[in-house]
């Protein structure tokens, strides 16, 4: 009951979230159980507010606002160093390392790249997660500070990405760690990111990567999933939210592969995959319908649906338990994904 007090007082921070009221979940009754109760207090109190959505925002306000969600990101543990610098001098990251392995030990990587419609985050706002899941899956792990649109549209976030993970599979040694054991993850639109690093490398026959981590990924850019039409709006990612960022990332840029991995026409030979998606997310179908292509491909994939939470859930785990849970999961995941190659 604590928490769930605690959540409603951090969501009165954060009412700058479009907080238009739910939509009518009849439609697709069968698609989850009711919500956990910490998302229906969050539900429940964006409903009573009447907030600016992103787009109103602008840009600026928009990254100031998201960045100001501390509470909601929680802490990270303190057994964790971090080191901000520049790969190949260009391109900044945060590279997170276990405190309690030699400081000799080359662990394993993962390449992180942080969410927020491609539009905002950074180093920062993803702190706590990478913290977490670096100090539980006992691997290294580079956060990517990727140029943000719609500044810098596709293809530079991508570019960035890639060149950063290009730089840490070929310099291992000099960053002391195992880059042949190597996984991307990403949540949100930083799956997107991941994604489109891995189907890159097996089309430049570029880093070889163990695994792909897509935490509610972003993947088709047409926005008309049934799960867009249920949750349209109401449970914090709105599909008005998702037309914007779709449009500050591509521009003027024809959209193709890089850009949209949905218009993949395959996916053979992409690395074992794990898939996490939420109940109430406009983005749950075509994560789920991007789990089945890879596994008509022959790809290894662990899909699972946590059904009674919302799109961010692992990201804000500051306030939705479950987020914690999930990210002690996705370690496990980890670990396997590192294993898979001897």
């Amino acid at each position: 009951m604590e928490r769930v007090n605690l959540l409603t007082s951090l969501l009165l921070i954060f009412i700058s979230l479009n907080s238009e009221s739910p939509s009518v979940f009849a439609q697709d009754k069968t698609a989850a159980p009711p919500l956990d109760p910490q998302c229906q207090t969050f539900v429940d109190t964006l409903a009573q507010q009447a907030g600016p959505s992103w787009e109103e925002m602008g840009v600026d306000q928009a990254r100031t606002t998201f960045n100001s969600f501390t509470d909601l990101f929680g802490t990270g543990p303190a057994e964790v160093s971090a080191q901000d610098l520049r790969l190949d001098g260009r391109i900044p990251v945060r590279i997170y390392r276990p405190l309690d392995q030699p400081s000799t030990a080359k662990q394993p990587v993962v390449m992180y790249f942080h969410g927020g419609g491609w539009v905002l985050g950074n180093l920062d706002t993803h702190d706590a997660l990478c913290r977490r899941l670096c100090h539980q899956a006992q691997c290294a792990l580079i956060a990517v500070d990727y140029r943000l649109s719609p500044e810098h549209p596709h293809p530079a976030p991508l570019d960035d990405c890639y060149a950063a993970t290009e730089y840490v599979a070929q310099h291992g040694d000099e960053l002391n760690i195992d880059s042949k054991h190597l996984v991307v993850v990403g949540d949100s639109a930083g799956g997107t990111l991941a994604v489109s690093v891995a189907i890159k490398a097996r089309n430049s026959q570029g880093p070889k990567i163990a695994g792909q981590v897509l935490i509610y990924p972003v993947l088709d850019s047409r926005c008309n999933s049934a799960s867009y039409q249920s949750f349209a709006s109401g449970y914090g990612l709105t599909r008005a939210d998702m037309l914007w960022f779709w449009k500050q990332y591509l521009g003027d840029h024809k959209t193709g592969v890089y850009a949209v991995p949905a218009k993949a026409k395959s996916l053979d030979g992409l690395p074992p995959t794990t898939i996490i998606t939420a109940g109430y997310d406009v983005l749950r179908d075509e994560a789920e319908q991007f789990a089945a292509k890879l596994r008509e491909a022959g790809v290894p994939v662990e899909l699972r649906r946590y059904d009674s939470m919302i799109h961010g859930f692992v990201h804000f785990a500051g306030a939705f338990d479950r987020g914690l849970e999930a990210t002690t999961e996705l370690s496990v995941d980890l670990k396997r994904h590192f294993e898979s190659i001897r």
